[in-house]
Order: C-alpha cells, then structure tokens, then sequence
C-alpha cells in the first residue's frame, strides 16, 4: 500500500469505527432499562418498562450526531479534525451523563414514564435496573477514547482533495492560453462556453 493509499485508508478507518460507535450509542438506549409498578384506578398494578430513549433522549441524539461526524471525518481539513474530535467527545459525555443520571436516581427517572403510562405519578414497587444504563456508560467511555484517537490518528491523513473547489487563478484575466482541447471540455463540464 502507497503512502497516500495508507493515508485515505485512515480517514476509512476512522469512519468506520464512528459508524460502529454511532450504531453502539443507539442500541444501548433502545432496550428496557429500568421496570417497576405503578397504579391505575381501572387496572389496579401496572408494570411499566422504561427504555433508554424514555429516560435518557440525548443518548439518541448522541449517536445521531456521530453519525454526522461519519461524513465529516472524510471531508475535514487539519483544525476540522479537532471540531470533529470535539463533537466526539462532547457526544461521549453526554452519554455517559445521561447514563449515570439514571442510575443515580433509576425512581426520579421511572416517574414521569409511570405517570404518563398510568395517570398515578406514584410508584407501586421498587424500580429493578437492568445491566444496559452501564452498558450505556462503557459505550459512552468508549467514544470519548474514539474521539482522543481520533486526534492522534488524524496527524498522518492527507488533506481532503480540492478537487471540486473553484480554482482562483483560472478566473483571473491574465495573457490568452493556447487552446487546449481537455481545458475547453472541463469548462463544459463546469458549465462555461469555452469559445
């Protein structure tokens, strides 16, 4: 592999481990985090099973906005990297927040779900925590360490290709150019009339 090869498959690399830690940020808030009871005047004892997304929205968010940084890893320049690194980390710590702000009081989180499910703001039972908040936290840790490797990493890629960026100087008046045939069909590819 050619040194701009290896370059190009960093920046692969490293939009392949955001995507994984986008998809992992998501699925640790889709499962039940916590079950407890509540009570209702028509049901009596209700069970009610709060997910992650229920108690903790901005976990979503989170994984939405890695996915985000998915398609910016390949475009950014050099201080991009550290806006993107940034968005990383920012993301992995509200996760983890968000995480451990349910484990801290799982009854404070389960109560507004019990109310809106049971009309009562009243717990019936204790709330059971199941392993996934801390599954949460781990994924959490996990992309602050992405977004630290992601700086490191980041020193060897190539810039990003200037290809598709307007070139100053072909617009500036200057002496007439020989005719170029490659030159007349790159103006209309870009929509000018070469004649």
């Amino acid at each position: 592999m050619t040194a701009p090869d290896a370059k190009r498959a960093g920046r692969g690399r490293a939009a392949a481990v955001l995507l994984l830690l986008a998809g992992a940020t998501a699925l640790s808030a889709l499962p039940v985090w916590l079950t407890t009871t509540g009570t209702n005047a028509l049901a009596g004892t209700v069970p009610v099973r709060v997910t992650g997304m229920q108690v903790a929205p901005g976990i979503v968010a989170a994984a939405v906005a890695i996915l985000a940084a998915v398609s910016a890893v390949a475009l950014v320049g050099r201080a991009g990297r550290w806006v993107v690194a940034l968005v990383v980390l920012a993301c992995g710590a509200l996760v983890i927040g968000s995480a451990i702000s349910v484990l801290a009081d799982p009854a404070a989180a389960a109560a507004p779900i019990v109310a809106t499910q049971t009309g009562v703001g009243h717990l019936a039972g204790p709330v059971d925590v199941t392993a996934w908040p801390a599954i949460a936290v781990a994924v959490g840790v996990l992309d602050v360490l992405a977004a630290a490797w992601l700086i490191v990493a980041s020193r060897r890629w190539a810039r990003p290709t200037r290809r598709y960026q307007a070139d100053a100087s072909a617009d500036a008046p200057g002496p007439e150019k020989p005719a170029d045939e490659r030159a007349d069909w790159d103006a209309l590819s870009r929509g000018d009339d070469p004649s």
